[in-house]
């Protein structure tokens, strides 16, 4: 089952003197933050609605005021956190495009049937995507010529064997 919220950042530390966090975006589009108005704090699986009442962006970070927060030890006990936005409220992804939460677990094959075991991670490079399998038993570079289908609802990832055996790192 999908988790109903999706993580849009993690909160690394106060900033100032009137409580704000600073943010590191998980998101490929950090400008979503400036139409935040609710968010979800994220702290031992429980999630607790939090309004956003301030953002600022840095060029590695975004700064947010959070209601209730308004102190720098107040904004500390927020060190780690998560912060999530809900499912319906996420962005609308383009086709052929995924939430890697939703990618991990999915279980991986060839086109011939044969199986490689779940995806674990999606490593960021740069270029493109990289699939983790099996914690590195297989590493796969997410290109569309080696992906023959992706169905998230399933948890299943197809590659196509050919393209596989010419881009895939395989551990042993």
């Amino acid at each position: 089952m999908k988790n109903e919220y999706l993580r849009v950042g993690q909160i690394v530390r106060a900033h100032g003197v009137r409580g704000d966090v600073k943010i590191l975006p998980l998101t490929d589009d950090p400008a979503r933050f400036r139409a935040l108005k609710t968010a979800y704090l994220e702290t031992a699986g429980a999630y607790a609605p939090v309004a956003v009442m301030d953002v600022r962006f840095q060029p590695d970070a975004v700064l947010l005021h959070l209601e209730g927060y308004d102190t720098v030890s107040r904004a500390e006990t927020l060190k780690n956190a998560y912060l999530c936005v809900r499912r319906e409220n996420a962005v609308r992804l383009k086709p052929d495009t995924y939430f890697v939460v939703d990618l991990i677990g999915c279980e991986t094959f060839d086109s011939n049937g044969v199986a490689y075991g779940k995806l674990t991670d999606v490593l960021e490079t740069g270029a493109n995507d990289v699939y983790e399998i099996e914690n590195g038993k297989l590493l796969v570079p997410a290109l569309k010529r080696v992906l023959r289908e992706v169905d998230v609802e399933n948890g299943r990832i197809v590659f196509d064997a050919e393209v596989l055996g010419e881009v895939g790192c395989f551990a042993d």
